[in-house]
Order: structure tokens, then C-alpha cells, then sequence
């Protein structure tokens, strides 16, 4: 993985968007020695939105499952409406 300082990637951004595209480098942006973005190959951002739906579809079973335990009914009386 490369890092790289904000200013320096204004300078050389075609040459860095061609590593990332074509060679699949991973660049971290840096301001002030703190890292503050990453630009990666469309690949890794495609299997990282692909893991998070897997974790989003999990949470929301589990809340589906955790719904299902309760009838509107009971909620209703445990709520004294």
C-alpha cells in the first residue's frame, strides 16, 4: 500500500490513478502525517459494499427474528395502549 501526502497526489494524480486502476495499488491520502482517505481499485470497493450487504441482511434477519417473538398485541398491552 502506498501512502501519500493530499498535497503531493495533486501533482502526480494521473500517474497515481493509473497504479490504482491498472495495478491495483491501494494509495492512503495523508494531511499533516494523519491518514484521512483511501483511493482503491473499483474491484475492492465493489467486494467491500458486497460484504456489507451481507451484514446488513444479517442485522436485519436477526430483527425479523427478534420481531416475530412479539405480537402487535403484546406490545400494545406492554405499552398500555
Amino acid at each position: 500500500m502506498i501512502n501519500i501526502a493530499a498535497s503531493e497526489i495533486r501533482k502526480n494524480f494521473s500517474d497515481s490513478l493509473n497504479k490504482v486502476a491498472y495495478q491495483k495499488e491501494r494509495i492512503i491520502l495523508n494531511r499533516s502525517g494523519k491518514d484521512i482517505a483511501v483511493i482503491v481499485p473499483i474491484e475492492d470497493l465493489e467486494l467491500l459494499e458486497k460484504f456489507e450487504d451481507l451484514i446488513d441482511n444479517k442485522y436485519c434477519d436477526e430483527a425479523i427474528k427478534e420481531s416475530e417473538i412479539f405480537s402487535y398485541q403484546d406490545i400494545r398491552k406492554e405499552l398500555s395502549l
